[in-house]
């Protein structure tokens, strides 16, 4: 899980091999967008190269969270896009959720794969290996997390009823994603 910090050119980020359980603020690893540590008594997450990427290619991406959920790795694992089935990713995300092609985890390959296949959407997956949702603060990055873990197990399902499923169109797609941008989350999640 990582944060940029209000006003500062700073990005908090949770150590590396720290259960999450037991974390304490003073635990947090503070790094600059060159990934420069600038206060820490531990390592940042192995996934650090990833975050930065991503915040540098996104400002307006605020809080990342990267999980290795069940359904959602399903999906990375089969190196295929979890589909626009449900209006809530479609709003939250912008779309299906595409999966980067495969590098090791923690290295610089897989930061630029996964910063490309983002694009302006609010996730991605990461091809055999987890998914990587954003939002512009905490709550909403893990409610993307929570959302594309939910769609997949729901896509995954659906199939097994009805093989051919009918996702949303395009223009719905365009049309939710705006809706949610412009009214919804400012009013409901955001508080920017």
């Amino acid at each position: 899980i990582s944060a940029r910090m209000t006003g500062k050119n700073l990005i908090a980020i949770t150590p590396s091999a720290i259960r999450f359980d037991t974390l304490k603020y003073n635990d947090m690893v503070f790094v600059d967008i060159d990934g420069n540590i600038k206060k820490s008594r531990h390592k940042p997450s192995s996934e650090y190269e990833l975050h930065l990427a991503i915040y540098d290619a996104r400002p307006d991406i605020k809080a990342i969270v990267h999980t290795h959920s069940i359904y959602s790795c399903a999906f990375a694992c089969a190196r295929v896009p979890i589909p626009a089935a449900m209006e809530d990713i479609v709003q939250i995300i912008g779309g299906q959720v595409d999966v980067c092609a495969y590098a090791l985890a923690g290295t610089r390959e897989l930061a630029e794969n996964a910063r490309k296949a983002l694009g302006d959407k609010n996730a991605v997956l990461l091809a055999n290996h987890g998914l990587v949702a954003c939002g512009r603060n905490l709550q909403e990055a893990l409610t993307a997390a929570n959302i594309v873990e939910r769609t997949a197990m729901i896509a995954i399902l659906s199939k097994q009823l009805a093989p051919e499923i009918q996702y949303l169109n395009d223009e719905d797609i365009k049309k939710l994603r705006r809706f949610y941008l412009e009214n919804y989350s400012k009013i409901q999640m955001v508080k920017e």
